[in-house]
Formats: C-alpha cells, structure tokens, sequence
C-alpha cells in the first residue's frame, strides 16, 4: 500500500524547478555575463600593454559598472513585462464587461480546439466563467500564455542580477587582487569560471554538464580572442 495520493503527481512523481520568481535566468545570466564581460576586458587591457595595477583597477572598475547596469536592466526589464501583463489584465477584464457571452463563447471554442466534445466544452467554459477572476486569468493563459498569479519579482530579479555578475565578474581578476597578477593566470582563473558556470546552468535545467561548460568556455573564447586581437592593435601608446 502507498503512502502517496497517487492523484496529485507532484507530490511524488515529479516536481518542477521554480522558473517564475525570475531569479534562476538572472543569475545564470549575469554569471555568465560577468565572467565573460570581465574577462575579454582584462584581456583587453592587458594585450594592450597595461600594467598588472591597471589591470586590477580596470577590472574593478568593469564589476562595479556591469554589475549596477545588470541589475537595473533586470529590474526594468522584469517591471516593464510585469506592467504588460496587468495592462492586459485590465483589456481582458474590459472585454468581460462589455461582452461576457462572446467571451464565453470564445473559450468555448478554445476548448474545442484542445480535444473537448461540445457537450463538454460548453459545460466547462460556463462553469468557469462564474467566476469572473478565474475566467480572466484562464482567459490570459489560452490567449496569451500568461500566468498572472506567476509575475516574476523585479527587485529579486534585480539582485540575483548584481550578486551573480558581481561574483562572475570578481573571477578573472583574482590573480591581480592577490599579487601574481598576469594576463595568463587571469584568462585561466575566468576559464575555470566558465566551465564551472556552464557546467552548473546545464547540471541547474537538466542537460549534459559537460556540453554547457564547452559551450560557455567557447562563448568566452570568442570574447577573449576579439578583445585581445583589438588591445593588440591599439596598445597603450596610442593612446599616450
């Protein structure tokens, strides 16, 4: 005999990551962001001719900007979709007022679509329309594939952003925070970086760990080799 409610599977069977409070993107994406931003930037310094000090400086200097623009930009961004989602709301509840059959109506037809029999489905969308609020929001997920009850949060989003850059972006620049500061030690410092946040994004949505570090060491190495090949050409002379 069981001890699980075999009707309810998420309590058992399977059990999902939580993709709606907006902290999981923000984070993989200014680690990544940090570590691939910071890297191709010390690179770029220092293929320049720039010294080990300026080096650090500059890499400080790139944390502390990237990591701000990242979490204002996650904020804003995060607000703004939220802001549409209620702007929609409010349209949907308007179309409820003025036409509540013909949105009934239109569900009805959804559920058509979806496998129900007309029997069914004219039970159903009648049902769910006595309640206004729920008519709304199954309303918004039929035609929009919006989940009001799942807005994700700017402000978690924001600082999951500055944290998670701001640890990305520290990575590289190690080697000249603690005195054996070359540009060899730094790219190797950000290459395990990668590997590891690469590794742990894929281990974090369940694909091969070993191809996400690939990948994300590749993304880095195509930063690195366009900031290096350009602080090359350049060096600090030109700009003496």
């Amino acid at each position: 005999m069981t001890d699980f409610d075999l009707s309810r599977p998420h309590d058992y069977d399977h059990r999902h990551s939580d993709v709606s409070s907006g902290w999981l993107r923000a984070s993989v994406f200014g680690a990544m962001d940090g570590l691939v931003s910071n890297v191709g930037l010390i690179a770029g310094i220092a293929a320049a001719g720039a010294a080990p000090g300026i080096v650090a400086i500059t890499g400080i200097s790139g944390l502390i900007a990237g990591a701000i623009s990242m979490a204002l930009g996650e904020y804003t961004s995060v607000r703004t979709a939220n802001e549409q989602l209620d702007f929609e709301m409010r349209t949907e509840i308007e179309a409820h007022t003025r036409n509540p059959d013909g949105e009934q109506a239109e569900l009805e037809r959804r559920f058509l679509r979806s496998g129900m029999t007309p029997e069914v489905a004219t039970v159903a969308a009648k049902q769910v329309h006595q309640n206004a609020e729920h008519a709304v929001n199954l309303h918004l997920m039929q035609e929009l594939g919006l989940r009001p009850d799942e807005k994700a949060s700017p402000w978690v989003a924001a600082f999951s952003s500055l944290l998670s850059f701001g640890v990305g972006a520290m990575i590289p620049i190690l080697p000249f925070l603690f005195g054996f500061g070359t540009l060899w030690w730094g790219l190797a410092f950000g290459g395990v970086g990668l590997l590891f946040a690469g590794g742990l994004a894929a281990r974090v949505t369940r694909r091969n760990w070993a191809a996400g570090a690939a990948r994300q060491l590749l993304f880095g190495g195509i930063a690195v080799a366009a900031t290096y090949t350009i602080g090359m050409l350049l060096g600090v002379s030109e700009f003496g």
